[in-house]
């Protein structure tokens, strides 16, 4: 399918509850097959490439939920990585992140790191890339209050789906299914 931006708004499409006929990365493959092996119930949508948190807005009206701002973050040689979720429209400070959790300042990791680790390009970054091997390292951080909300809003994998799903099922069943544990922090 392809669609266009319009003017004042991203096209969207109705939601689904069922996978993508096709799949355009090997992530996007691998979430629907864990989403589904873990009986975790999901809506999604299909729109034009959405990367910004703004163009995250029409999203969140037609899913009814809240999309999250998923992070790719490192320290600055690069030793050690954090895929850090917070609430979509909460600005991001690198020296509280570093203080809540009792580390040196990090920042942006680079995008080709991003894409080899998460198996995701610039504006796909999801909580779902702790289903690959790559991201065995990284360390999964949320924002406490991204854990108040009863769903979790987040890219599957791909910058044209997005998709809504309990929260409580993010934490209870997909990350440790993935083996990776939670670190909350308070922002």
């Amino acid at each position: 399918m392809q669609w266009k931006r319009g003017i004042d708004h991203v096209f969207i499409s109705e939601p689904y509850g069922t996978a993508p006929k096709t799949f355009r990365t090997p992530l996007q493959e691998k979430t629907y097959r864990a989403l589904s092996d873990l009986q975790i119930p999901y809506q999604r949508v299909e729109t034009v490439e959405a990367i910004t948190m703004e163009d995250c807005v029409q999203i969140n009206e037609k899913l009814n939920m809240k999309m999250v701002k998923t992070l790719f973050l490192s320290n600055r040689r690069q030793t050690a990585f954090y895929l850090y979720i917070t609430a979509g429209d909460k600005p991001f400070r690198s020296r509280y992140f570093s203080s809540a959790l009792g580390i040196a300042r990090v920042s942006f990791a680079p995008g080709d790191l991003m894409e080899q680790m998460l198996g995701t390009k610039i504006g796909a970054a999801t909580v779902f890339s702790a289903l690959l091997e790559t991201a065995r390292d990284v360390q999964i951080i949320f924002d406490r209050e991204v854990l108040l909300e009863p769903w979790y809003g987040c890219s599957d994998g791909s910058t044209t789906g997005y998709m809504k799903i309990p929260t409580e099922m993010v934490i209870r069943r997909l990350l440790p299914a993935a083996k990776h544990s939670v670190t909350v922090i308070q922002v």
